[in-house]
């Protein structure tokens, strides 16, 4: 298996970059596809620069995307780019389909066609649904229950429809909730930070009870990069810290990393369709490839402040979409 000509969709994304930047450090110098929406900032490729091959390519593009493979010829297709906001896709479902099921949909046939080795589709943890106690395993049934969650769920089962029909050499990752620097401020952790800094409060869905499970983006990142190296053609993994906390348990952690008063949070409207509780059971990638996490959540929100701290004019920038999104305009 050749690993020198990789292709990474959204790779100017949060979670894509990092693993942009992981390759890189690792002599591997990738092709990165991004549309460039709000969410893409190639500022987060900057240490990067010149390491890689960028097209600035809508994934649902036929013509564009068969262009890139047919000059490239990768032997590795990395599949970040997605809408992936759940907030976003309450408002409009639209981008989500859209993205998320037919760009997948583009990508899995240009890569049959060009006889891509290993098509490594980055899932989520909230194709499951929620779980009141206990674990998702990877043969736990996919219930979705935003727009969001649906249309990842429906990229999914299309990734397996492949893999059963044409014998297609795909594997599929199920990360948790990513935190870490670079984060788009409209998730929570980065969305606290962003408020702070600016004087302002957290704003906490409900009373702050549902409970998500915390990976730390260089985490999830070596976890990916050893799947696309050791994991099994045709199977499905999850990529989980075990790091559970409450949304409101996270966020006073945070507000005590960044030294400021417990007060400076408020409760608001509960989101619709808010999933109580996610937990993945990822003994699976643990036993099999020998992963698991580094970097504990009160290690990793350090992390986070730092970085935030040293990059607030990079958070900022960011507000006033931040500000629309939440009706603060």
């Amino acid at each position: 298996m050749k690993y020198n000509n990789i292709l990474v969709t959204g790779g100017a994304g949060f979670i894509g970059s990092a693993f942009v930047r992981l390759l890189v450090k690792n002599g591997i110098s990738p092709v990165v596809v991004d549309k460039l929406t709000y969410a893409g900032d190639l500022k987060r490729l900057r240490e990067v620069k010149g390491k890689f091959k960028f097209y600035k390519t809508d994934i649902c593009s036929k013509i564009g995307i068969g262009s890139i493979f047919a000059k490239e010829k990768p032997d590795i297709l990395v599949h970040f780019a997605a809408e992936s906001h759940v907030d976003r896709s309450i408002n409009d479902a639209t981008p989500f389909v859209e993205t998320n099921i037919k760009g997948t949909q583009v990508l899995l046939d240009a890569s049959r066609k060009h006889k891509v080795q290993k098509f490594i589709f980055i899932s989520t943890d909230e194709v499951y649904g929620e779980i009141a106690n206990g674990k998702f395993n990877e043969n736990s049934p996919i219930k979705p229950n935003s727009p969001y969650a649906a249309s990842k769920a429906a990229a999914d089962l299309l990734v397996q429809a492949y893999i059963r029909t044409n014998n297609f050499p795909a594997i599929i990752i199920r990360p948790s909730n990513n935190y870490g620097p670079w984060q788009y401020p409209e998730k929570l952790i980065p969305l606290a930070i962003l408020r702070i800094l600016g004087e302002g409060k957290v704003p906490v869905y409900g009373k702050g009870l549902n409970v998500r499970e915390w990976l730390y983006v260089d985490d999830c990142v070596r976890g990916i990069m050893m799947i696309m190296r050791k994991g099994k053609i045709g199977e499905t993994y999850n990529l989980g810290s075990s790091y559970e906390s409450k949304n409101i348990d996270t966020i006073k952690l945070l507000l005590k990393t960044l030294g400021v008063g417990q007060d400076r949070f408020e409760f608001v409207k509960d989101r619709l369709g808010h999933d109580i509780r996610y937990s993945l059971n990822s003994r699976k990638v643990a036993k099999k490839l020998g992963w698991k996490p580094n970097i504990k959540l009160s290690q990793g929100l350090k992390l986070t402040v730092d970085w935030s701290l040293k990059n607030q004019s990079w958070l900022k920038s960011k507000l006033k979409d931040i500000n629309k999104l939440y009706h603060k305009e």
